[in-house]
């Protein structure tokens, strides 16, 4: 209905709700999917066999978590904007409009405060709250990026963290929170290493 006949993901991304370790997905027009099914698997197996490495409580768990989990980040991307928009920072989306992604862009103007707070998102970690995030230049990026990202699977963005490149206008790019409560820790801990020295 949106116009596209075969989509592909991840599931350390928002469908695996923060706990499948692993995996990804196809779906769209059967004759598509069926040939990303022989193509992705061994041939002439298709969809009907697959390595599940074990994880497929977690998978499922996972998918039937995410709605929820999703929410919850929403609900602190709208915090993460409406906190900082009183702090005096330019935010996208603001925290009056409609959203449509878990992402919150942040305007710093300055390399310090960019680096402040995803110094607090990462303090707010429940894994490795104890790492100082540093730039650093990682392929496929132009400038030096910085990431904060104490999460339990590596590179799932539906847990809290945050990164931007270091440059002009310095924007960080925040979103996740597996938890509401959580999101608010972290974003208090970063506003408050922004507030602090």
């Amino acid at each position: 209905s949106v116009g596209a006949d075969l989509i592909a993901g991840s599931l350390i991304k928002n469908p695996g709700g923060g706990l499948s370790p692993t995996g990804g997905y196809v779906a769209g027009r059967a004759e598509f999917v069926d040939k990303a099914a022989a193509r992705l698997t061994v041939p002439g197996i298709g969809g009907e066999c697959g390595s599940t490495l074990g994880q497929s409580r977690l998978m499922f768990q996972g998918f039937f978590m995410a709605p929820h989990i999703t929410a919850q980040a929403l609900k602190t991307a709208a915090f993460c904007a409406g906190m900082m928009e009183g702090l005096g920072f330019k935010t996208s989306p603001s925290s009056t409009e409609k959203r449509y992604d878990i992402i919150q862009m942040i305007e710093f103007g300055s390399s310090e405060n960019l680096l402040k707070f995803c110094s607090g998102i990462q303090r707010g970690a429940p894994v490795d709250s104890f790492v100082t995030p540093v730039p650093w230049s990682m392929p496929g990026y132009a400038d030096e990026v910085v990431m904060a990202a104490g999460a339990f699977i590596q590179g799932s963005s539906i847990e809290l963290s945050c990164d931007g490149p270091m440059r002009e206008p310095f924007l960080a790019y925040m979103q996740g929170g597996l938890t509401y409560e959580s999101g608010k820790l972290g974003l208090m801990l970063a506003c408050d290493r922004l507030l602090s020295q």
